[in-house]
């Protein structure tokens, strides 16, 4: 799990990395401070710990962030838009049932609405590693039903009141959500769901002189069809029922997926269409396949055959489009199913970081029936014509 989250996020890194070192950026630093209730979504977090519930938790951040200078093409078609990298040190309270965590993230935002001159209505999104975790033990920490994994996934999106003090201050005033889980690559994974306020300040340095817009055409954007391949796969992990309970199959089993998607760019931050989306699922109906009187310890399973491991299915798709990075959603259902475990609707959200400027790394994860964690997508992908 460690390797598969670290290779992704530092690869989103690298590129942040590339884009920043342009001599076309305004560069910043900043400081946050977001205090939030730990959501009692399972019993170890109402108090099953050994120790007591955990209730509230507090956490630090440092970021560094830029924004494309006004004279650039990103800096004309996304004049609000900012992004940066952070590091923060999660502390729930009272007690460490969860451990120390500590993330290190990706972020980006963008205004919403301008409320004066100096006020702004923004939003951003936040993506990392977080590392520190108290996971789940059979033997040393068998009530953690909660953390399969010391490494897990970090996202965050919030609401944030931007007030500019003057051309190189700014204070920011918000609410947000955090969720943390490892997307079942290690089992037990119900995660842990935070709700919030932030608070912070930051500061520009040498900050540059606006110029007048451009047109779209001449800023380097045309409306029109672009055609986004992707190629993904993960681990998982799968719970099966045996003996009337729960079990986690030892192990970990394969996912491999394709989809092919004709999206069609409305303007320089929107994209919609639909996909074409297959997928290969190595863990799928081991129920039905369990050997007969198996060990609960060492379970044997009969191999599925291909029909039952093979889905196929048409989902729809908008996408928010920004320098760097893409978000996509994804709302299907698959038409082609053999297996209980695969005749589901299914819901997609995605990362997508472009390395170069058609060639991106995907970083997504799909539930199904809306509420279901299913399987991480970790790939890459290319968009034929427009982006």
């Amino acid at each position: 799990m460690k390797r598969y989250i670290f290779s992704a996020f530092f690869a989103l890194m690298a590129q942040v990395a590339v884009f920043a070192d342009s001599p076309t950026t305004d560069h910043s630093v900043g400081v946050d401070i977001r205090p939030s209730w730990v959501i009692p979504t399972n019993s170890y977090l109402k108090g099953e710990n050994g120790e007591c519930d955990i209730k509230s938790a507090v956490a630090p951040h440092f970021r560094y962030s830029f924004k494309f200078a006004p004279n650039t093409r990103y800096g004309q078609l996304y004049r609000h838009a900012y992004q940066g990298v952070g590091i923060s040190y999660l502390a729930t309270l009272p007690g460490a049932s969860l451990g120390h965590p500590v993330n290190i993230y990706v972020f980006q935002g963008s205004r919403l609405a301008g409320l004066s001159q100096r006020l702004s209505l923004d939003y951003e999104w936040n993506f990392g590693v977080s590392a520190g975790w108290k996971k789940y033990d059979s033997d040393l920490n068998p009530n953690n039903g909660t953390i399969g994994s010391s490494v897990n996934a970090y996202l965050n999106l919030g609401l944030i009141l931007s007030y500019r003090l003057n051309d190189r201050w700014k204070l920011t005033a918000g609410v947000e959500g955090s969720h943390y889980s490892n997307g079942n690559t290690a089992l037990p994974n119900a995660g842990v769901n935070t709700a919030g306020a932030r608070i912070g300040v930051s500061y520009t340095f040498a900050p540059a002189r606006k110029t007048g817009e451009l047109p779209l055409a001449l800023a380097g954007f045309e409306a029109g069809m672009g055609y986004d391949l992707l190629l993904y796969g993960a681990p998982r992990q799968r719970i099966i029922t045996l003996d009337e309970s729960p079990k986690i199959v030892p192990g970990k089993f394969a996912v491999f997926g394709l989809t092919f998607a004709p999206m069609y760019a409305f303007n320089p931050m929107f994209r919609a269409g639909v996909s074409l989306d297959m997928q290969y699922d190595e863990s799928v109906s081991l129920e039905q396949n369990l050997v007969e009187n198996t060990p609960s310890d060492k379970m044997l399973f009969y191999k599925q055959s291909f029909k039952e491991r093979f889905s196929a299915g048409l989902s729809l798709h908008a996408e928010l489009t920004m320098p760097i990075f893409s978000i996509n959603i994804g709302l299907g259902r698959n038409i082609i199913a053999d297996s209980p475990d695969t005749s589901i609707f299914y819901q997609t959200l995605a990362l997508k970081t472009y390395v170069f400027r058609n060639a991106y790394i995907n970083v997504g994860y799909q539930l199904r029936n809306f509420k279901d964690p299913n399987n991480l997508m970790l790939g890459i992908g290319y968009t034929f014509g427009r982006r």
